[in-house]
């Protein structure tokens, strides 16, 4: 079968592989019908996110039909048509009866103090071949794999895997109640969903901070504030516009991306002396998010950071009494949830979708989503669709995607239960 495979930093390659099978009475195997790239991906082929094996096959979204279930399955049948949530959990232990799915303690083949375990990932997570392949194994598949409705689309559910969660999750964690002002830093698929949850959470206004304007302009599509940190200082902009109070809460969607001046202001990451060490510098996000938070705010972390970062404006955040949660998305704890709100026509998910294309582009697709592309904002991968000729109603476009408001409405008096 074909498969996208990581040989090594800058190398990923599309190549035949052989298929799964079954290695435990828990298992099943999936034929993929919509996978996508990640953030999170890149972050491995950048080598910003190190320990990834050679033969790995990468990926951690997934939406597929059961092929083959293991004797110990017993919710399943095949033919049913499924979503992958991107983390692995075993539904057993302590962790996952607390819904704690991230921290499974058996999941991860390196012990119970080795975290999260999802696929497509390294070393450290398993590893579990991933799923931007034809087929896959999926271990514990009687909670890792969601059975989805009819009338959700694989465009809808493809976001239901892994990115949807995360924003859903982040927004929880940053605690938004009704009426709270929100900032959302970094504006890539992720943040789109973080922006759309926390309005679906409550938020009375959501500001979203990037530098890419298609990124900006799905946000603003959503009714978000937008500020382009290329074009004016993101704290001073915020304390202003928030009469000198700063947001009440910080969702920090970018993560490792923004290390060692990635953010576009490389001179703000300048060590004074007696200060960190050039290269140990920490994320601009971070410091954004710190220092425009209000007293007594709320700062949630769902971008990702390596193992290896050690820095934080630990002291600015102490002294002005701000909480602070972070962690991997609990992804089988929210999709049926989410599922729900999809059902009900709260929000259309395929919204975020601004490309979709075949298994055979996908290393193109991946060097276009490197290169952030204009519009290249979500790819969904079709590893059962081989062809590439045209893009007709396949592929989507940015202003196509953008052209409706994201979310199918906006509650703002409704909060969704813990």
């Amino acid at each position: 079968m074909k498969a996208v495979v990581y040989h090594d930093v800058g190398d990923i390659r599309l190549e035949d592989v052989p298929e799964p099978r079954i290695e435990a009475p828990t298992d099943a195997i999936v034929r993929i019908t919509a996978s996508a790239i990640c953030g999170t991906d890149l972050h491995f082929v950048r080598g910003t996110f190190s320990g990834m094996q050679p033969g790995t096959i990468l990926g951690h979204e997934g939406v597929g039909i059961v092929e083959e279930l293991g004797e110990d399955v017993r919710n399943l049948k095949v033919g049913d048509r499924v979503v992958i949530p991107s983390t692995i959990a075993c539904g057993n232990c302590a962790y996952c009866r607390a819904g704690y799915f991230a921290q499974c303690d058996v999941a991860n083949p390196n012990g119970k103090s080795a975290g999260t375990a999802f696929y497509g990932g390294p070393s450290a997570t398993g590893p579990f071949h991933g799923l931007q392949a034809e087929k896959a194994r999926i271990p514990f598949a009687n909670i890792g794999l969601v059975k989805l409705p009819p009338e959700i689309s694989d465009d809808q559910a493809i976001l239901l895997s892994d990115i949807f969660p995360t924003g859903y999750f982040g927004a929880e964690m940053a605690e938004i109640e009704s009426g709270d002002t929100v900032a959302v830093l970094g504006c890539g698929p992720v943040g789109q969903f973080a922006i759309a949850s926390a309005k679906l959470l409550g938020a009375g206004r959501v500001f979203a901070i990037d530098q890419y304007e298609d990124r900006l302009r799905a946000a603003r599509s959503q009714g978000a504030e937008t500020i382009d940190f290329n074009r004016e200082d993101p704290v001073e902009t915020l304390k202003r516009l928030t009469g000198g109070i700063g947001v009440d809460r910080v969702i920090d969607a970018v993560g490792i991306d923004a290390e060692h001046g990635c953010c576009g202001h490389p001179e703000r990451h300048t060590p004074r002396q007696g200060q960190w060490q050039p290269g140990d510098a920490p994320s601009q996000a971070l410091e954004w998010a710190v220092q425009c938070l209000a007293k007594a705010g709320t700062l949630s972390i769902i971008g990702v950071y390596p193992p290896d970062a050690m820095t934080f404006p630990i002291g600015m955040a102490m002294n002005r009494n701000l909480t602070i949660n972070m962690g991997n998305c609990h992804h089988r704890k929210y999709i049926p949830r989410l599922i729900e709100m999809v059902l009900a026509r709260r929000i259309d998910p395929a919204k975020i979708l601004t490309q979709v294309k075949p298994m055979n582009d996908a290393i193109a697709a991946f060097e276009a989503f490197d290169r952030r592309e204009s519009g290249w904002i979500k790819v969904e991968l079709q590893p059962q669709r081989q062809d590439s000729s045209g893009s007709g109603s396949e592929e989507q476009v940015m202003d196509k995607a953008v052209a409706d408001t994201f979310p199918a409405s906006d509650p703002t008096s409704m909060q969704e239960p813990r």
